[in-house]
């Protein structure tokens, strides 16, 4: 598998349960708890941070 298959379920796990795709991508890091917090406080926020901190490279 490639770079883009892994960002695509990547990607596809963000838009299900956002914080465990951003910590597969970065594991304890402030990224996912930027992310948990996002998604406790609203579903779309945590959505739209997930896909931003899995794509920006």
């Amino acid at each position: 598998m490639g770079d883009g298959t892994a960002t695509c379920i990547d990607i596809l796990l963000a838009i299900i349960l956002p914080p465990l795709g951003v910590f597969l991508k970065f594991g304890c890091k402030v990224e996912f708890w930027i992310c948990l917090l996002l998604t406790i406080f609203g579903y779309i926020p945590g959505i739209i941070y997930a896909i931003y901190a899995i794509t920006k490279d």
